[in-house]
């Protein structure tokens, strides 16, 4: 009789990843029409992954809504505070929640 056959058990344990959607919606201030800030935060969201919308507000301000995780939209605020080269935010104000309309892609609204 030859050896025993040796017989390898590979366990694989499944990882899953549960992807967390969180939802801010911003009102931004300052000089922030008619200077392609809806353009940049259009650009700087699909750059960071982000679905939702931006929209010039009568009052002179922005509206943003923006999907994603919650670090990606984290370093959003950021870029929301720069803003574009020609703009000039005075402040933005962000309120968190959980999603209540999924987007498919980040637009800017007219």
């Amino acid at each position: 009789m030859g050896q025993p056959l040796l017989y390898i058990e590979l366990i694989v344990h499944a990882r899953y990843t549960v992807l967390i959607m969180v939802e801010m919606s911003c009102v931004i201030t300052g000089k922030v029409q008619g200077v392609a800030y809806r353009t940049y935060a259009q650009d700087s969201a699909t750059e960071l992954g982000l679905v939702g919308y931006v929209k010039n507000m009568s009052d002179g301000s922005v509206q943003l809504v923006a999907q994603g995780k919650p670090e990606e939209l984290k370093s959003f605020v950021e870029y929301l505070h720069e803003g574009s080269l020609m703009s000039v935010v005075a402040g933005v104000a962000v309120d968190w929640g959980s999603v209540r309309k999924q987007y498919s892609e980040f637009s800017i609204l007219y």
